[in-house]
C-alpha cells in the first residue's frame, strides 16, 4: 500500500513468471488477466476511492464496509476482484497438483473422505457456476468446505477462511479453452493447484 492518495492500492506482483503455468494457463492469457483486468480493477478502485472516507482503510477492510450497499457496489465489485485475483494467483503453482502435504491430506480425508473427493467436489463447483464467478475452497470452523460465488462474491463476507480458489469468468480460460471450461479446472487441479498455500491459509 502506497501513501500517496493517487495510488493507494497496488496491483501485487505475480508470484511467478508469465509463461511459468504453460501449457495449463498460457503467458497470453496471463497478459490479458492479470496484465488487463487485473490491473484495471486496481485503476478502477483507486478512483471510486478517491476522497472518500474509505481512501485510508486496507483492501479487506474497504470489501466488508461496502458489502451488501447497493450504492457502493462498484467499490465492493473491483475491491472484491482485486483481492479474488490475488489469492487466485497464490492458489495455483508451477509444480502444483499432486498430493498435497501430509497434515492438509488428513484433513481434507476428515471432510470429504479423500483428496480426489474434494478434487471431484471443487471441479463440480466451479463448472457448474452459471455465468461468471469462483469455486473456493474454505475453512468452516474445524471443516472443509466447497463454496462458490458469484461475480466478485467472496468468502471474506461469509464468515469462512478461503484456502483456495479457482477462477471461472470467461477471461481466466477463454483465450486457452474456448468454452471447455470443465477441461480449465480440471488441469488447474491436476497440475497447478497449491496446496501448500491452502495449508498455509489454515494457520493464517
Amino acid at each position: 500500500m502506497s501513501n500517496n492518495d493517487s495510488n493507494i492500492h497496488v496491483l501485487p506482483a505475480l508470484p511467478y513468471a508469465d509463461h511459468a503455468l504453460e501449457p495449463i494457463i498460457t503467458a497470453n492469457t496471463l497478459s490479458f488477466h492479470y496484465g488487463k483486468h487485473h490491473k484495471t480493477y486496481v485503476e478502477n478502485l483507486n478512483k471510486l476511492l478517491a476522497g472518500t472516507e474509505l481512501v485510508s482503510l486496507s483492501l479487506e477492510q474497504v470489501i466488508t464496509s461496502v458489502a451488501g450497499q447497493a450504492e457502493k457496489v462498484g467499490i465492493f465489485n473491483n475491491a472484491a476482484q482485486i483481492w479474488n485475483h490475488s489469492f487466485y494467483w497464490k492458489s495455483l503453482t508451477p509444480e502444483g497438483g499432486g498430493e498435497p502435504p501430509a497434515e492438509f491430506k488428513q484433513m481434507l480425508e476428515a471432510s470429504f473422505g479423500s483428496v480426489e473427493a474434494c478434487k471431484k467436489e471443487l471441479s463440480s463447483a466451479a463448472v457448474s457456476q452459471f455465468g461468471s464467478g469462483w469455486a473456493w475452497l474454505v475453512l468452516d470452523g474445524s471443516l472443509l468446505k466447497v463454496v462458490k460465488t458469484s461475480n466478485a462474491g467472496l468468502p471474506l463476507t461469509m464468515g469462512v477462511k478461503p484456502l483456495l480458489a479457482i477462477d471461472v469468468w470467461e477471461h481466466a480460460y477463454y483465450l486457452d479453452y474456448q468454452n471447455r471450461r470443465a477441461d480449465y479446472v480440471n488441469a488447474v487441479l491436476d497440475k497447478l493447484i497449491n496446496w501448500e498455500f491452502a495449508l498455509q491459509n489454515v494457520s493464517a
